[in-house]
């Protein structure tokens, strides 16, 4: 059922994957409300996502670190002025909620797993491990307002985030990002170690992430012998990641943001998991993308639907015992 909404707000105030994936509610909206006010509210460190996104009027930032409730009643006023005919909120947390339930929109739609979902017009199940992606979750939050297809999200990296990226781009490359906020969803140093001692790729290969990631990445490099490797961690924002991910001949990653990157450039992805499974809905979503993971059962896996901080069991299996052969095979067939 459509309505012709002036102004809407789609919230997703969690992290930079689930920003990522949010966008194809953009995409959707976009397609059914092409003159409608849209904006995105998003934590702060999120932003240079949609940093000059053609869709968007406004990014929202809530700053959760500095004066965080402060912040929430600050950015509370802001959302009630804008008097959005509709709201929508991807987020299940509270804080986001809370937004949702007072922002005094015309219709205000989440979650039913959201504290203040009490307050919704609408509310939707979210159900993990049903066999769905997560983008088509998110999309069943819109689905009265547009139509029954999710849109896969996409990121607009700019003319001057392809032109940073050009001079790595003169012979065929490949990506690969090897640390994520959490243990058990990384696969082990090692194992990235062993992989760039075995490829036979010909051409340059290019460490990605965070400046925090940057000695692990000089670790593996080094302990690889590999004299194509060149550690691109902190030298490049998420837009000119994205930007430089999109030509790659394969992007190797965990099931992290980098994964979510490369599905937004539609980019060739090789996505590994350890201690998560695709089956939560968060594998890639790339025309050209596989998963790899341990292809014996084991009784601990998964150990739940976010990496943790070490494995409980002690011997983290689901990393160590995947086949680096399965790994070198995806890159000689990229080449």
């Amino acid at each position: 059922m459509s309505r012709p909404f002036q102004k809407i707000l789609v919230i997703q105030t969690a992290f930079i994957g689930d920003v990522i994936l949010a966008t194809g509610v953009l995409e959707k909206l976009n397609q059914h409300y092409p003159k409608a006010q849209l904006d995105f509210l998003v934590r702060k460190g999120n932003e240079g996502l949609l940093k000059n996104h053609p869709f968007l009027h406004q990014t929202l930032v809530w700053d959760k670190k500095a004066g965080k409730y402060k912040n929430l009643l600050k950015m509370l006023r802001a959302i009630r002025s804008e008097r959005y005919d509709l709201v929508i909120n991807i987020q299940r947390f509270a804080n986001s909620g809370f937004l949702t339930a007072f922002s005094k929109a015309k219709i205000k739609v989440g979650f039913d797993k959201n504290p203040f979902s009490w307050a919704f017009d609408k509310k939707v199940p979210h159900e993990i491990n049903n066999g769905k992606h997560e983008v088509e979750r998110n999309h069943e939050l819109i689905a009265e307002y547009t139509d029954t297809v999710a849109a896969k999200p996409k990121l607009y990296p700019s003319g001057a985030d392809f032109d940073k990226v050009s001079s790595l781009k003169t012979t065929p490359f490949i990506c690969f990002a090897p640390a994520s906020v959490w243990f058990t969803k990384q696969f082990p140093k090692e194992k990235w170690t062993e992989f760039l001692a075995n490829i036979q790729f010909k051409g340059k290969i290019y460490a990605l992430g965070a400046p925090t990631d940057q000695a692990l990445c000089d670790e593996i490099i080094q302990q690889s012998g590999n004299t194509s490797a060149e550690n691109l961690c902190g030298k490049l924002n998420l837009l000119e990641s994205a930007a430089l991910m999109k030509d790659a001949q394969m992007n190797y990653v965990n099931d992290s943001a980098p994964m979510h990157l490369a599905s937004a450039m539609n980019a060739p992805t090789a996505a590994i998991f350890c201690s998560t499974i695709p089956e939560f809905g968060f594998g890639p979503l790339a025309d050209q993308s596989t998963v790899i993971q341990i292809q014996e059962p084991l009784s601990c896996r998964p150990c739940g639907l976010h990496g943790k901080k070490a494995c409980p069991e002690g011997h983290f299996k689901c990393g160590l015992r995947i086949s680096i052969d399965t790994i070198v095979d995806t890159v000689d067939n990229s080449l």
